[in-house]
């Protein structure tokens, strides 16, 4: 490990060297950069629009385990914390349109706070994710929508999101003060479970729905909300923490 975080340390040395404008994009080492856009030729066959969604919160509320869940459907609890930021791409249809969707997970720890608030500006959504058996991470959202307001960019689309409601026994922040918070802020909330999947799909898709007819209300200049996503009911049987970014 210790040579790996040699190498990348080298690789990052190496390029700030010799491409100054990547040294805002890679401040450490462990930071992955953005992909290029592909041709515009190519991305009108491929898909009609390109979302970039960030997830923010607390280490620990997983994160890492919800974007894998989304992207691969796949949920294991042997992943590591994630190092600066880390992205996966799914493709959805939302409205008759083919969404493509760049998710990026970032880390939690405060160390790594220079690399995360670097890509705020670029989202089109943020989601707000804190553990449901958490409270510390519930309360630390405010702390989170300060940093939105902040650094991304104005109008930005945000989600919150209280994962792990598989874990109904170990419960410590109620529905209802999740849902009194989203409220006071006018964004949607969900209650979803990286290990059970329940409610992931239908939180992104709310959320690219969202962005989607805020781009098509500019045009037409129609701001009426799209029908909520209904909500499953989640599964209290299942008890395994997913405790990872």
């Amino acid at each position: 490990w210790a040579e790996r975080e040699e190498n990348f340390f080298l690789a990052w040395a190496l390029g700030r060297a010799c491409l100054p404008t990547l040294q805002s994009r890679l401040p450490v080492p462990g930071a992955t950069l953005p992909p290029p856009d592909p041709p515009v030729s190519a991305m009108a066959k491929a898909y009609d629009h390109l979302f970039k969604l960030l997830l923010i919160g607390d280490s620990g509320v997983g994160k890492t385990c919800l974007i894998i869940r989304f992207a691969e459907d796949n949920f294991n609890n042997t992943y590591i914390s994630t190092i600066g930021i880390d992205f996966k791409i799914r493709t959805v249809d939302i409205e008759g349109k083919k969404i493509k969707l760049q998710v990026w997970d970032t880390a939690g720890q405060e160390r790594f706070k220079t690399i995360t608030t670097a890509y705020y500006r670029g989202a089109m959504g943020i989601i707000l994710v804190y553990d449901i058996t958490d409270a510390k991470s519930f309360e630390n959202i405010q702390n989170w929508m300060k940093s939105i307001k902040e650094n991304a960019s104005a109008g930005v689309e945000r989600l919150l999101l209280g994962n792990k409601c598989d874990m109904e026994a170990k419960r410590k922040v109620q529905k209802e003060q999740a849902d009194k918070l989203a409220r006071e802020h006018g964004i949607r909330f969900f209650e979803t479970s990286a290990k059970s999947s329940m409610n992931v799909d239908e939180a992104f898709s709310s959320l690219a729905r969202d962005i989607l007819l805020k781009s098509g209300s500019r045009k037409s200049g129609n701001s009426n909300k799209l029908p909520s996503t209904e909500l499953k009911t989640c599964d209290k049987k299942n008890t395994n923490k997913c405790s990872l970014l």
